[in-house]
């Protein structure tokens, strides 16, 4: 299986004996530097007149093998997290070939590091409508953060969750506009994981919402 070493802006995948690009999205956080047994999906940025399209291809997906996602950074939520459900729910349903073991990751690269880097979402539950429940992170198009509608700054939000009154176990919910682009969802992804939670079983659902 390819292993990947260096830091790339963009990731090119020769197919058919054209060049792909696909702009990944960066940070300056390794979550995880190397992925083993893995095989690629592409999910590529696509225009047609003034519409933006998402292209898939995972041709080279095996089921068994940890995937991992290369997604351009310029698509918006509503493009990309439909497919990326898609692609979740046939490898969860999968029976003859299934590896319980066997994750998914995004790539990203990492610009401090000068490596790629890789963030699991296994276990992610996405969905594309508002939640019902729970205390609402919100993060917009223009990546802004809101706690139940009141807007936060980023480098205060630990310190808002950290004083929120409560009688028991805030549920905090994470939310995105569905118009944010994939890149800064994956800023935001790594940010979330920043935040401390003081019972994060009672605290955090798998379900992220998209609208």
């Amino acid at each position: 299986m390819m292993k990947y070493a260096t830091l790339i802006l963009f990731f090119v995948l020769f197919s058919c004996g054209q060049k792909e690009d696909i702009l990944l999205p960066k940070s300056n956080i390794t979550v995880v530097s190397d992925v083993k047994d893995h095989s690629p999906t592409y999910i590529f940025f696509r225009t047609n007149g003034k519409d933006t399209l998402a292209e898939v291809n995972r041709k080279n997906s095996i089921i068994s093998t940890n995937w991992i996602f290369n997604i351009d950074k310029r698509l918006p939520l509503r493009l990309v997290i439909p497919e990326v459900m898609k692609l979740q729910e046939k490898k969860r349903k999968e029976v003859a070939h299934k590896n319980e073991a066997a994750e998914n990751y995004y790539a990203y690269a990492d610009t401090i590091g000068k490596n790629m880097a890789f963030l699991p979402f296994t276990k992610v539950y996405y969905k594309m409508k508002q939640p019902k429940f729970g205390l609402i992170v919100f993060f917009d198009k223009n990546n802004q953060i809101s706690v139940n509608e009141v807007v936060v700054k980023r480098e205060d939000v630990q310190k808002y969750l950290d004083h929120l009154p409560s009688d028991k176990p805030n549920k905090f919910i994470f939310c995105f506009a569905k118009d944010l682009s994939y890149g800064n969802y994956i800023q935001d992804k790594i940010f979330i994981r920043s935040l401390k939670f003081p019972m994060p079983d009672l605290n955090l659902t798998n379900e992220e919402f998209v609208y």
